[in-house]
C-alpha cells in the first residue's frame, strides 16, 4: 500500500481544472474514493458554490502564474494537473497552458515536496507531431518525465459525456443542418472515451503504485472513422441526411477568418492539421491497470445526449 492508502483521515490531494469538464469528473471519482480534494481555482467566490456542493477545498491559484502557487500543494499526498485548451485566445496560447502551466505545477509541487504528480496529456501527442497542440502537449511531458516526481502520464482520445464540447456540438449539428458537414474525407480514425472512464482511470493511479513512470492511452474499444461517427450519431437521433465533405483547402480559408473573428472558432488550422490523423491507441495496459470497464460510443452517448 501506498502513503495515499495509508492516510487515516482520509488523503489530500489537488488537483487544477478541477471545475472544468474532466475536473469535475474527476473530483466526483476521488470523493467517491474517500480522497479530500484540494481544487486550485483562479476566483474562489466564483467556485465557492461548487465547492460546498463537492465538499472541497478551494485555494486561489493560477497555473499561469508560477509565484500564484507558493504554498498551493503544501500538505498535500499527490498533485492531479488537468489543465488545457484546445483553442488558443487572448494570453492562453497553447505554449503557456500546456507547457508553461505544467513547468509552473510541477516546481510548485517538488518545492512542497509532494512525491506524487498524475498528469493529462491528450492521445496522438509525440516528437514529430505537426500541430502546436500537440507539440505543447509532448514539451509538457517531457517536463513531468524529467521531474523527479512519481508521475502518471494519460493521454486521452476525444472525451464524450455531460458538457463535452466535441460530441455535444456534433450533435447539435448533425439535428439543426439539412446536411451533415465533414472536414476533409473524414477517413480517419477516432476512438473516442468516456469522461467516466478518464475520470476512474486518473483516480485509479493515484492508488496504484504500479503506474508510476507509465504513460497509458485512454480512449474506447473500438476506433472508427470520423464518417462512421456521424453515421453513428445519425442513427440515435433516427435521422437520414446527406454528408457534405468540405475540402482541407477551403476549410483552411474559412479557419483563418473564424479564427480572427471568434473567440472559440468552429474549428482552427492546427485542428485541421490533426483531423486528419488517426487518433486511435491502445485501451488495454489502462484496462488492466484500473480495471476499467469500457463501453461502446453507442451505449455512452445512450446516457447523455438528449433526443
Amino acid at each position: 500500500m501506498n502513503d495515499l492508502q495509508n492516510h487515516n483521515n482520509g488523503p489530500l490531494i489537488a488537483v487544477t481544472g478541477a471545475t472544468g469538464f474532466v475536473g469535475t469528473e474527476v473530483v466526483r471519482h476521488a470523493r467517491a474514493a474517500g480522497l479530500r480534494v484540494r481544487a486550485i481555482v483562479r476566483d474562489s467566490k466564483r467556485a465557492r458554490a461548487w465547492g460546498e456542493r463537492e465538499s472541497v477545498e478551494l485555494v486561489c491559484g493560477d497555473v499561469l502564474e508560477a509565484a500564484s502557487l507558493a504554498g498551493a500543494f503544501v500538505g498535500v499526498s499527490a498533485v492531479v494537473h488537468l489543465v488545457g485548451i484546445v483553442v488558443e485566445n487572448g494570453r492562453n496560447t497553447f505554449e503557456r497552458v500546456h507547457t508553461d502551466a505544467t513547468r509552473n505545477v510541477v516546481n510548485a509541487a517538488k518545492q512542497a515536496g509532494v512525491r506524487r504528480y498524475v498528469h493529462l496529456s491528450a492521445l496522438g501527442t509525440r516528437t514529430n507531431s505537426l500541430s502546436r497542440y500537440h507539440q505543447t502537449k509532448w514539451a509538457a511531458e517531457e517536463c513531468v518525465r524529467q521531474s523527479g516526481l512519481a508521475w502518471t502520464i494519460f493521454r486521452p482520445s476525444v472525451i464524450y459525456g455531460p458538457g463535452d464540447k466535441s460530441i455535444n456540438v456534433l450533435a447539435k449539428v448533425i439535428r439543426w443542418l439539412p446536411f451533415v458537414p465533414v472536414l476533409g474525407n473524414g477517413n480517419a480514425k477516432v476512438q473516442p472515451v468516456s469522461v467516466l472512464v478518464v475520470a476512474q482511470a486518473v483516480v485509479g493511479a493515484l492508488k496504484n503504485d504500479a503506474s508510476v513512470g507509465k504513460t497509458y492511452d485512454l480512449c474506447g474499444p473500438v476506433a472508427f472513422t470520423w464518417n462512421e461517427l456521424y453515421d453513428k450519431l445519425l442513427v440515435f437521433y433516427g435521422l437520414q441526411k446527406p454528408k457534405r465533405h468540405l475540402p482541407l483547402s477551403m476549410a483552411r480559408l474559412q479557419a483563418v477568418v473564424l479564427e480572427k473573428l471568434l473567440p472559440n472558432p468552429l474549428f482552427t488550422r492546427d485542428q485541421l492539421l490533426m483531423i486528419v490523423e488517426d487518433n486511435a491507441g491502445d485501451p488495454q495496459p489502462a484496462v488492466h491497470d484500473f480495471c476499467l470497464e469500457l463501453e461502446t460510443f453507442e451505449a455512452g452517448i445512450q446516457r447523455y445526449l438528449t433526443r
